[in-house]
């Protein structure tokens, strides 16, 4: 099994930044928009170099989504920055009617998404944000697993025509990816090569898959971990053809169970190759206020979550 090697922990915010740092340089049509929280979403570096191409809107994330949209019709590209919960459920209206409705060429930037927001509770996390934004028509929804990966799909967005969500959190996660490893919308990495088992992760749980994979293989079994950072367009072709040769499936993410990657499996599954599901996500419930660790252990958002689900599917087989 390919080993992946932890190069330090870094958040997948400073991802985004660093992102949004390059596309400064090299993008004259890329402008940002904040909701009074720069400093979280890293974005103090772009304001810094562009002030020009930079708008703080306040603690006014609805305009700010109006705003954004108006300005793609300049042919400007906004990357709008804020907590998940008030990227989505807050401005929900807004993005509909305004931006997916025209299909606006708007990048919706979302830190501190799911329990990771850790300490500022069930009011600030977010676990449904993936399954509302990709019920909209023509969203492309993205949550990228650690620090490079999400650089990378900052900068990837940016050439892509349409509106888009970019999910990504606050705590410090293993930085396991390529620096230079290309980011391609739509398309998943099988990171690891197995016959028993396929686990598809999506944001900090793909680390956590891979670590259920060693611990699998202790045991015996072959697992193969798939990288679904793109949720939607998902990678059907990489799926079915691992689920067919594998047999089963477990999903692994840090939002509720109902409307997000699990369900798209689910779908996917059903319709082209029935094949026993298991899920490791948040049941239907709000979180609470915690550590990140704490709340993901609590929850069961983790590798022996993760081993867990991935015996008893094996068993279902």
């Amino acid at each position: 099994m390919k080993e992946y090697i932890d190069t330090g922990k870094k958040d997948t915010r400073s991802g985004f930044g660093a992102g949004l740092t390059e596309l400064g340089k090299s993008n004259p049509n890329v402008v940002a928009l904040c909701a009074d929280l720069t400093g979280s979403l890293k974005m103090d570096d772009f304001k810094a170099n562009h002030p020009e191409r930079f708008f703080q809107v306040g603690i006014a994330e609805a305009n700010m989504i109006g705003l954004a949209a108006g300005l793609t019709i300049g042919g400007k590209i906004p990357f709008t920055g804020t907590f998940a919960n008030f990227s989505t459920g807050r401005v929900y209206d807004q993005i509909r009617q305004s931006v997916a409705y025209s299909h606006k060429n708007v990048k919706i930037c979302a830190s501190h998404a799911g329990l990771t927001l850790g300490e500022d509770g069930a009011t600030h996390q977010i676990l449904e944000d993936i399954g509302l934004m990709k019920m909209l028509p023509g969203m492309t929804v993205i949550n990228p697993c650690d620090y490079n990966q999400t650089k990378a799909a900052t900068i990837a967005i940016a050439d892509h025509h349409g509106p888009v969500y970019l999910r990504f959190g606050r705590p410090s996660v293993p930085n396991f990816t390529l620096a230079d490893e290309p980011f391609v919308i739509g398309k998943a990495i099988t990171l690891t090569h197995g016959q028993d088992v396929t686990i598809v992760a999506t944001g900090h749980l793909v680390w956590e898959a891979l670590e259920a994979a060693k611990t699998l293989a202790e045991q015996g079994i072959s697992a193969e971990v798939i990288n679904m950072h793109t949720i939607k367009p998902l990678d059907t072709v990489c799926l079915l053809e691992s689920v067919a040769k594998t047999g089963c499936v477990v999903t692994a993410e840090e939002h509720n169970y109902l409307g997000g990657l699990g369900e798209s499996v689910a779908r996917e599954l059903s319709q082209n190759n029935p094949a026993p599901q298991e899920f490791v996500a948040t049941q239907d419930t709000f979180g609470e206020s915690g550590t990140p660790a704490q709340l993901m252990e609590k929850y069961g958002l983790n590798a022996a979550a993760i081993v867990a689900k991935a015996q008893k599917v094996i068993s279902r087989k």
